[in-house]
């Protein structure tokens, strides 16, 4: 196997990463600052509500079992109060109180409350009556996709052949906490909210897994366990080099899933036999690891871009899983990442309006409710234009609701997914085509 010299830069040649205190000031107070967003249509509302309440209704029973009051404040209403919240982007409770006297939301009628009462509810309300209600429509959202007839990138279609899911693993650290309340008071500096892991099918986009924990500075190891239980036997696994980790290779192995991963620039190994070796490509079986996790894994190192790529696979047959698939693959990992900036930057994942760790989970179950939601619509859009779902923004969609809504009062638009789809070219839900980066290597395709 040949030494392939690495180009990155050590630790002490890195630049410290800069803080993200400054940035989460700044949407804080830009959410702060925002009028108030529109009432969502008719039509709209009437999706959300259809999706959501029947398994906010489900967990009724375990709201009970859990000693629960009957209250004004009670799990439909609280489930109501924050997705509408997330979804028109409230910048803060006491704007809340003020539409939920006047004007009720989604399945709610109007209703009296008081500000302090409503931050009792968030600081102490069982997030995992929303973590519930969130796993009930996830089933659900992937049905609706796997019914719907559209193109997916050749990657994709390829794998779709084969493997029972192609799900993507990450890990992402929350932002800072709103330092005003409570004993955050009392703190140093703005405490980080969290950490969150999630498993994404990256076929459909839409999380099979999400997790949480409130030790931001959590490492991605101790992810694992959850991630073993989101994978089952069939299942292609894209990783980051993050969560490299050769005994849990061996359980991956073992439970006949397939993973692909990057290979980091120190890799030790033991050579066994070399498949293939060419000026740009070598494909390599090695031995890994010792004692109980010793195990062969395929190395696949690719140049391009003036640079050597490496990748790891425990699926050591070629011809199963071409070098050139293991690559195209690996690159669809990027949707994650995708994921995870939709739920922070755009449903605002980025800014907390509570201080304890009850209401940040809240937040977090509810936010990837609404991305599944604004996901299930903008492939809806996707099927009707016959188009791949990666063609689409869902920025554009999220944004192009204002425009169905107005068209809607205005009697123009009774179905907003055929109103989006009918103008998608000029609302940009259509992305706008771009000059790209040149392919790693022919035969390689793109990435």
């Amino acid at each position: 196997m040949a030494t392939v010299p690495s180009s990155k830069k050590t630790r002490a040649q890195k630049r410290p990463s800069a803080s993200s205190v400054r940035h989460t000031r700044a949407i804080q107070r830009d959410r702060t600052k925002r009028p108030l967003a529109a009432p969502l249509s008719g039509p709209v509302e009437q999706g959300l509500t259809e999706i959501i309440h029947p398994a906010t209704l489900a967990q009724l029973a375990h709201f009970r079992q859990l000693g629960l009051r009957e209250r004004l404040l009670t799990l439909p209403v609280m489930v109501a109060l924050v997705v509408t919240m997330l979804w028109r982007q409230i910048p803060a409770g006491c704007e809340l109180v003020r539409l939920l006297a006047t004007e009720g939301f989604l399945w709610i009628s109007p209703l009296q409350v008081s500000e302090q009462a409503l931050s009792q509810r968030l600081r102490v309300f069982p997030a995992v009556l929303f973590q519930r209600v969130l796993a009930a429509v996830l089933p659900l959202m992937l049905a609706r996709a796997q019914a719907r007839p559209r193109p997916l990138p050749p990657p994709l279609a390829w794998a779709r052949e084969r493997y029972t899911a192609v799900l993507a693993a990450d890990g992402s650290t929350l932002d800072a906490l709103i330092r005003k309340v409570g004993l955050l008071r009392d703190l140093p500096k703005q405490p980080l909210a969290g950490r969150i892991l999630a498993v994404l099918d990256v076929t459909y986009l839409l999380p099979r897994l999400v997790t949480y924990t409130p030790d931001a500075q959590a490492h991605d190891h101790g992810f694992w366990p959850a991630i073993q239980t989101a994978v089952s036997a069939g299942a292609l696994l894209l990783l980051d080099a993050g969560f490299i980790d050769f005994g849990c290779y061996r359980q991956l192995t073992q439970a006949q899933v397939t993973f692909i991963t990057r290979a980091k620039s120190n890799l030790a190994g033991q050579w066994v036999r070399t498949l293939t070796q060419t000026a740009t490509l070598h494909d390599t079986i090695l031995w890994i690891g010792k004692g109980a996790e010793r195990q062969q894994i395929r190395l696949i190192e690719v140049w391009a871009r003036q640079r050597w790529y490496r990748y790891l696979t425990n699926e050591l047959d070629p011809a199963r899983l071409p070098a050139a698939m293991v690559i195209a693959l690996y690159a669809q990992r990027w949707r994650i990442e995708d994921a995870f900036a939709a739920v922070k930057r755009l449903l605002g994942l980025a800014y907390f309006w509570v201080g304890s760790e009850n209401g940040v989970q809240l937040q977090v179950w509810a936010t990837w409710l609404l991305y599944a939601v604004l996901v299930d619509m903008t492939d809806a859009i996707a099927a009707v234009l016959q188009r791949p779902f990666a063609d689409l923004s869902l920025e554009m969609t999220y944004r192009g609701l204002y425009y169905a809504t107005q068209a809607y009062h205005r009697g123009e638009a009774p179905d907003p997914i055929a109103y989006l789809a009918a103008h998608a070219q000029l609302l940009g839900i259509i992305k706008r085509k771009r000059k790209k980066k040149p392919p790693l290597g022919e035969p390689f395709g793109p990435t």
